[in-house]
């Protein structure tokens, strides 16, 4: 079987089993945010925290709700690291330094997950169980919270409600998050994936040495991280560790959960609103941008001149032969396209166009089909955009969803697409007027300062993935990188959950012959068009110095 063959098969079945669970999966997500009963397990836990999930809140009081429970989550998480010693099932480890506890918690409350240290060699059982995996259930819930209540805003006229923030985070959590990642970690344990609280195995290797094997609650981490779209890993090298992603089969399975939600929820989105015609045509949008850049990642790793290249196949350098050229372009454009951060090859390792196809994934925004809820409100925030720019090019006052998309609108979604590129630019800058030693990129030129680009890319937009050759385990990169995820996570909500309230507010707009029709072909198009050029113009001064420049090299 060629090798091109073998990926097209291997995407095709990836499209057949999206295809058949959207619709079930979609619909049941629908019913869970439009439900009014509580399941009995929902009732404890509401009471256990003093919230009334009957409550309607206007948008400043969810988002108050988001940011006391992310603060609190920071605070904990904080603690359980820098307590880990007195911990059980520390495996000895020491104490989380404070600089690397912040950004580590911060990193996994915003749904970012970067690690700069060693999950096998740094954190013990209870702070991967208790700590880390917990915030990789409830951040992924926060986001599409988010997401739910910008839908409602769509979906409510003259009222500012918007739902309850405690009852969407804990029937997102309890409801989707739980039983899909059960399913989803036995069926990776079943295909070799471990799961266990044991302790360190010394194991002989095949030369006659020694060599010490951590384990851990693998299995189910790895299910959440992927299903969430959180990203990190239990072990340093992340999905390319054999306990982590044993085979080309848990590849395309770990690619299916990291995308399944992102692209259901479009569905939702559809069912919420009263026209699953306008689902598809966010989903539409969503699936052109995903498939163009697998195509075109694919291709810039396969083809990538050089007799070396040419007689591997492809650039395999940084790549497991399990999963080959294919399976690996599959997981980086799927990971950097959603908030996910996971990688089963060095990022570092892939060609000059090819690191810049990843980076540009993630300053997309993570909208095809981006993270678990932030997707979705961020492709929306790109629809009000895109028919803004209809509405001036007709000379007609814009409408989306039978609301008018006038100036406070307009002011709501230009400074969310604003916050992101300037977050991860600022701080790219700031980084690289440094001396050397501080901004501590291992390469000189080019790819050097595309792996600190890439490394704020993905803080800002919450991604968490790695270029590699960067240390991160710096008191300025725990800092920044600390700062950066939790901006570039919060002020996005902020703009968001006012621009739902704004909507909710308004009265129907009857739909005219005037009215753009945004369920049809030509508003998805226009929508990509709108993505590709909003991110275009934004960042391709910093590729031209990265990444463009070291593949035209």
């Amino acid at each position: 079987m060629s090798p091109i063959f073998a990926d097209v098969l291997q995407v095709s079945a990836l499209i057949v089993a999206l295809a058949l669970v959207y619709v079930p999966l979609g619909d049941y997500m629908a019913g869970v945010y439009s439900s009014k009963k509580h399941l009995r397990v929902e009732r404890w836990i509401y009471r256990s925290i003093g919230a009334n999930p009957d409550t309607e809140m206007r948008w400043p009081a969810y988002l108050r709700g988001v940011l006391a429970f992310s603060v609190i989550s920071v605070l904990f998480l904080y603690l359980l690291q820098r307590i880990q010693n007195h911990l059980p099932g520390s495996l000895g480890f020491a104490a989380v330094t404070p600089q690397q506890a912040f950004n580590t918690a911060a990193s996994f409350v915003t749904n970012t997950n970067w690690q700069s240290y060693s999950g096998e060699t740094t954190m013990g059982h209870v702070v991967q169980t208790g700590g880390l995996a917990v915030q990789n259930f409830v951040s992924a819930a926060v986001g599409i919270a988010v997401a739910i209540a910008l839908v409602r805003g769509f979906a409510r006229s003259r009222t500012g409600d918007l739902g309850n923030f405690w009852s969407d985070l804990v029937r997102t959590t309890v409801r989707i998050l739980l039983p899909l990642s059960f399913i989803a970690a036995i069926v990776l344990v079943a295909c070799g994936a471990i799961e266990n609280f044991g302790n360190w195995h010394d194991l002989t290797t095949l030369g006659g040495g020694s060599q010490g094997m951590p384990v851990g609650s693998v299995a189910s981490q790895e299910a959440i991280k992927e299903l969430g779209t959180n990203g990190g890993g239990f072990f340093n090298a992340n999905s390319a560790h054999p306990f982590e992603n044993p085979n080309a089969f848990t590849n395309l399975f770990e690619i299916f959960l990291i995308l399944a939600i992102p692209f259901a929820l479009t569905r939702t989105f559809g069912k919420m609103v009263g026209s699953v015609k306008q689902g598809y045509a966010i989903l539409a949008a969503m699936f052109v941008i995903w498939i163009g850049f697998v195509v075109l990642m694919t291709w810039s790793e396969m083809a990538h001149p050089g007799a070396a290249l040419q007689a591997a196949g492809g650039a395999m350098e940084g790549k497991e032969q399990r999963f080959g050229v294919g399976g690996s372009s599959l997981f980086a454009v799927s990971t950097t396209l959603t908030s996910t951060g996971a990688v089963d090859a060095a990022h570092s390792s892939l060609t000059g166009l090819g690191g810049g196809i990843a980076m540009l994934s993630m300053m997309l925004g993570e909208l095809a089909p981006g993270g678990t809820g932030s997707g979705l409100y961020g492709m929306l925030i790109m629809a009000i955009i895109a028919v803004f720019i209809a509405g001036l090019m007709v000379g007609r006052t814009p409408e989306y969803l039978g609301k008018k998309i006038g100036g406070r609108e307009i002011k709501f979604a230009a400074c969310y697409i604003l916050i992101t590129p300037a977050v991860a630019l600022i701080f790219t800058a700031a980084s690289m007027a440094l001396p050397t030693p501080i901004h501590s990129a291992a390469n000189p030129g080019a790819h050097g300062f595309s792996e600190v680009l890439y490394a704020f890319t993905s803080a800002a937009n919450n991604n968490g993935s790695a270029f590699a050759g960067l240390n991160a385990n710096t008191d300025w990169y725990n800092t920044m990188i600390g700062l950066a995820v939790i901006l570039g996570r919060f002020l996005p909500m902020v703009f968001v959950l006012a621009l739902a309230g704004s909507l909710a507010e308004q009265r129907p707009v009857p739909e005219t012959a005037g009215t753009l029709r945004t369920e049809k072909p030509l508003f998805a198009g226009l929508l990509v068009g709108t993505v590709l050029i909003v991110t275009g113009l934004t960042y391709f001064p910093a590729l031209a110095l990265g990444p463009i420049a070291e593949g035209l090299s």
